[in-house]
């Protein structure tokens, strides 16, 4: 794997645990992280051996607290849009073809919504604060938030905490469907672990159509992702994984997928 200087990359197993390195920064996001965040991820992309990406923040306080702010001094209308029109962070994770789970540590605001919103699934610790808060500084989301946020929560509740930009806690961010679960603080790496895990073990394809799918579900009418689906589904019938967990359920053992 690449040095990086904003990024670390770990594996464990079939599982790769991507940390964002500026705690000094609460993690902000900058050009280098972008950079470096799309990077990793495509290099993850060619690894057979990882199945799995769990993205989280480096220290004990944030996650992530938004964009590097001190980067918007200066942009223009043409570079700020240019730049994310490039091929952004969160717009990568989205594309990634294998799971990707936000473990959310603390602060999760702005752009760090907008990069969890982007993962599959989201955990974070008790302590965790969720925001859009760009209204206060006179602009709106930029990377996905007006979009994914809408999608995942609903109108009423996307446009409450976009407009307002006020933080909500772990517990209504579970309420509001935000995130999938919610772990004392001692027990989230574990927890997030034991997840990513499990997912990790299943059939590597199955996992890949599963996710376009259910992505598509998001994006179109159901006639369109309903065949969607089903041309998905006889996919798998071609792979040697679907001849392997047939054998293996009808012989009561467990599989053993390759990802072919």
């Amino acid at each position: 794997m690449s040095d990086y200087q904003t990024i670390t990359v770990e594996r464990r197993g079939k599982v790769a645990i991507l940390t964002i390195n500026r705690p000094d920064k609460l993690n902000a996001l900058n050009k280098t992280v972008h950079a470096e965040g799309v990077a990793a991820l495509n290099e993850l992309r060619k690894d057979d051996e990882i199945r799995v990406v769990v993205i989280t923040g480096a220290g004990e306080k944030s996650f992530i607290a938004g964009a590097d702010i001190s980067e918007f001094d200066g942009q223009t209308p043409v570079t700020q849009r240019d730049l994310f029109h490039e091929k952004t962070f969160f717009n990568t994770i989205d594309a990634f073809p294998k799971p990707v789970i936000a473990m959310v540590n603390g602060f999760c605001l702005g752009g760090g919504n907008e990069l969890a919103l982007a993962c599959d699934l989201r955990v974070c610790s008790e302590g965790s604060r969720f925001a859009q808060p760009e209204i206060n500084l006179g602009i709106m989301c930029g990377g996905g938030g007006t979009q994914r946020l809408t999608h995942l929560i609903g109108e009423g509740r996307a446009m409450e905490m976009i407009l307002s930009g006020d933080m909500i806690d772990a517990e209504t961010a579970y309420k509001f469907g935000l995130i999938n679960h919610v772990y004392p603080k001692d027990e989230l790496e574990a927890k997030t672990m034991e997840l990513a895990s499990k997912i990790a073990e299943k059939a590597p394809i199955a996992l890949q159509l599963s996710k376009e799918a259910v992505k598509f579900a998001s994006r179109s009418n159901l006639d369109e992702g309903l065949r969607r689906e089903v041309d998905l589904f006889a996919i798998c019938f071609s792979t040697e994984d679907k001849k392997e967990g047939v054998s293996a359920f009808l012989e009561k053992r467990k599989p053993v997928f390759k990802g072919k």
